[in-house]
């Protein structure tokens, strides 16, 4: 005989699902792998007598049910499907045990079973949302797989929430009643809001695992599977079906050890090809409805970018800034556009200045933290169709300064950054300098005093705009490096260019697309700028030489 392969995973699988759960059929099947009925002691009248063989013959229970019917069994169950267990069975046919309505319930089905000649299922038994079962399994469930593990506050109270399916009803184009904000919220509403509550629902397939003739012991009841439904479709199987996957396994404690094998089968019924069709077009009904809602909530008042055009939407953040000599820094920053084809709204700011912050140390750097949000607009008009126009991009420029308890300020430091020409989420670090005069009493002034050197225009960190000649010189400048500002930037791109199919769009894409290059492209392009100035000043310096030494300067400038 083959030995059995069983399946060793039992955690939980999540289905998703547009059908109705109560569509739901699970094939349950429960054999016993270790039997030990059939050994039975020998009476004392018996001992040293032949015996009988029929004596090994299972006898019947005083229910009329033998013990080889104990040994397998097979039943199907739907959603939220009672079936009775022995314990139910023998409590409900009290009627003094019976307290809640649902309990009077339970006891006239029992009573209806037991005239209908008995319950059908014996070992396998289910326990549904209603039932008590479900309320204190959920209020007992352990957070780790520690033995004797404490609650925590936090657990004691979120035992408490129950995700159940509310009753309240609402009515199509009812107005919302209920108060947005709540000024003075009870403890109930507390208990009930504070959470996420999504509606569940969960089902229980227990099995009553008791020796032969013991059935009806809590102690005995053992979970094969766990079922919850929320109210997205979400169906959660702990353990999962079984499918071609092997047998699950259960050992029963005690002095008779024994072995139990159990199968799960999803046997739901598929549906017919003309109900999938008419759940196909009440589906596309309903998402023609909701996109024509999703319009609706937009309106026509949807502004587009003119033709030709890119809109650059940036939110940003000052993150931090480190690396600093002084405590309490703030940070001016401002975003300087590019003389031409570029343009912002007139009421569009595009400067601020962030809060004082104080440091703190982080290893060996001192780091203010700032998490200042900022926001702009900006525009591109392309109007070069020249395929060798690099078009420029906006330039981002910080200034980094410090105030002491006596309202003295000191310039920590300047710094600029391009800003992303990709969209997306970008988190980017500026280095700073600032520029220092020679010789002690500058310091001691800057210490004592305050104030420094300080720039008149911030965009001689970079190239001025306002800069026309050939050669900026930054020759005499004295200047120290100190920290680092990080910027956090998420930029979105608009244009017409992402979604047109003429001639317009192959057009402006290979715009977009040396603008999406920019930032690879800017420091290659800076050395090759740099690259034909050098050879333009040789090549006059060569042309004012004399004619015996051209040959070995232009050798050399080749």
């Amino acid at each position: 005989m083959a030995e059995t392969v069983w399946n060793t995973d039992s955690g939980e699988a999540v289905y998703r699902s547009r059908d109705p759960v109560r569509n739901l059929r699970l094939r349950v099947h429960l054999q016993r792998i270790t039997s030990s009925h059939y050994l039975h002691y020998q009476p004392a009248a018996q001992r040293g007598k032949d015996i009988d063989l029929a004596t090994f013959r299972p006898q019947p229970t005083a229910s009329g049910h033998r013990p080889d019917e104990d040994e397998e069994e097979e039943v199907l169950i739907g959603w939220q499907e009672k079936l009775f267990s022995q314990f139910e069975v023998d409590l409900y046919q009290n009627e003094a045990a019976c307290q809640s309505p649902l309990d009077h319930q339970y006891r006239q089905e029992i009573l209806k079973l037991e005239d209908s000649g008995g319950r059908k299922n014996r070992r396998i038994f289910t326990y549904t949302d209603s039932d008590r079962y479900t309320n204190l399994e959920e209020h007992c469930q352990k957070m780790t797989t520690a033995a004797s593990e404490l609650p925590s506050f936090l657990v004691d109270r979120m035992a408490n929430v129950r995700r159940r399916r509310p009753d309240r009803r609402g009515t199509e184009g009812s107005i919302l009643k209920s108060r947005i904000v709540t000024w003075e919220p009870s403890e109930e509403f507390i208990r009930n809001n504070h959470v996420i509550n999504t509606p569940l629902q969960t089902m229980y397939i227990m099995a009553d695992l008791g020796p032969y003739g013991k059935l009806g012991y809590k102690k005995y009841e053992h979970v094969l599977c766990t079922l919850k439904v929320d109210s997205n479709g979400v169906i959660t199987v702990k353990p999962d079906f079984t499918g071609l996957k092997g047998p699950y396994r259960i050992e029963s404690e005690g002095e008779k050890q024994e072995l139990w094998r159990y199968t799960i089968d999803n046997v739901s019924s598929r549906a017919r090809p003309e109900e999938e069709e008419r759940e196909r077009r009440v589906f596309k009904d309903l998402y023609s409805r909701h996109k024509e809602y999703l319009s609706s909530l937009v309106g026509t008042d949807f502004e587009m970018t003119a033709p030709g055009a890119l809109r650059l939407f940036v939110n940003g953040e000052v993150v931090s800034a480190q690396g600093y000599e002084y405590d309490n820094l703030y940070v001016h920053f401002f975003v300087e556009l590019p003389a031409t084809n570029w343009s912002t709204p007139a009421f569009q700011q595009l400067s601020g200045t962030t809060q004082t912050c104080a440091t703190k140390s982080l290893g060996m750097n001192k780091v203010a933290y700032f998490s200042y949000p900022f926001t702009f607009e900006v525009s591109f008009l392309h109007e070069n169709e020249s395929a060798d126009a690099l078009p420029e991009w906006p330039v981002l420029y910080c200034e980094v300064l410090s105030l002491d308890f006596w309202q003295r300020y000191r310039v920590e430091g300047y710094g600029a950054v391009v800003l992303p020409a990709t969209p997306g989420s970008h988190t980017l670090t500026v280095s700073t300098w600032r520029p220092m005069e020679l010789g002690t009493m500058a310091e001691l002034r800057r210490f004592f005093i305050g104030g420094s050197l300080e720039l008149e225009d911030l965009s001689y960190v970079r190239i001025p705009g306002t800069f026309k000649g050939e050669r900026l010189s930054r020759f005499g400048l004295r200047t120290e490096t100190t920290g680092s500002v990080t910027f956090r930037l998420h930029c979105l791109q608009q244009s017409r260019a992402f979604m047109e199919s003429n001639s317009l769009r192959k057009r402006m894409r290979s715009v977009l697309d040396r603008l999406d290059g920019f930032s690879q492209q800017s420091s290659t392009h800076n050395v090759l700028e740099a690259f034909r100035r050098a050879r333009r000043r040789m090549q006059e310096a060569r042309e004012s030489l004399p004619q015996d030494l051209v040959s070995p300067l232009g050798t050399m400038a080749s």
